[in-house]
């Protein structure tokens, strides 16, 4: 059984609603260790100072923002802690939104909100009242001492939240050379073959079906030189060919395929 990360209440209005937050993805990326190639110990990292060559005791090392090259604003611990969010216990909503008004750029990493001790009868009333209305509460929480802006929402038996991006730090599309395509003139027939191809393509969402082929395959090598086998070998992959092709050749020729 999961341990929650985080507990407290959601606040919409005067209702508190007591929760619980669990991580709702678990990521499974390979970690590796550095170690020595002569005698496989582990490798360990020094905070060195590159003027003196002199280890650098942790409690001398202070905080700075480069404001130019080599150009620093030193700021103190007691600085840092006056300016950090109050640490709250609470998931304040501020508004209910549509689904459909926020765009997937924005989110980030999901959890589940659970119902905490004796909390299940309000729990229940917000869940319903969400699900009822087809909306989606845009909120601030305090995780890991930093303010978030997430974003709730009924999913099958329990609510979701998602941390997301402000604003500021999602990168505006006018600032990439994609945004010029308006200007590419496509012809009926080639839109045409193209949705046929989209839509030959076209299954239901099974998440089950889709692996980290490489995480796995670099598993099966771990586990294989653990035991002391020979690892199976592996073909390199190959370079993809990027030479231009007949736009509408290869849109039949994928028709054709699918």
């Amino acid at each position: 059984m999961p341990r929650p990360i985080w507990s407290g209440s959601i606040c919409f209005g005067l209702v508190n609603v007591p929760v619980k937050l669990y991580s709702a993805v678990s990521p499974k990326a390979v970690r590796f260790h550095q170690l020595h190639a002569k005698d496989h110990v582990r490798v360990k990292q020094k905070r060195v100072c590159p003027l003196t060559d002199e280890e650098i005791p942790f409690e001398d090392i202070v905080k700075g923002y480069e404001i130019s090259p080599g150009e620093y604003v030193v700021l103190d611990s007691q600085e840092l802690e006056g300016l950090a969010p109050r640490r709250t216990n609470t998931i304040s909503i501020e508004d209910f939104v549509e689904l459909s008004e926020i765009d997937p750029i924005y989110y980030d990493r999901p959890y589940y909100v659970v119902p905490g001790n004796r909390g299940a009868r309000s729990y229940r009333l917000l869940f319903e009242a969400m699900r009822e209305t087809e909306k989606v509460a845009v909120a601030r929480v305090i995780l890991r001492s930093r303010e978030r802006l997430v974003a709730i929402r009924p999913a099958r038996e329990v609510l979701v939240m998602t941390t997301m991006s402000f604003a500021d730090e999602v990168v505006e599309q006018e600032q990439l050379k994609a945004s010029s395509i308006n200007e590419v003139r496509i012809s009926e027939r080639e839109l045409d073959v193209a949705c046929r191809l989209v839509e030959s393509l076209a299954a239901p969402f099974d998440p089950s079906k889709y692996h980290d082929n490489y995480r796995e395959s670099l598993l099966d090598l771990i586990e294989r030189k653990a035991h002391g086998q020979e690892p199976v070998e592996v073909q390199s992959a190959t370079r993809e060919d990027l030479r231009p092709v007949d736009l509408m050749n290869a849109l039949m020729a994928s028709l054709k395929a699918a």
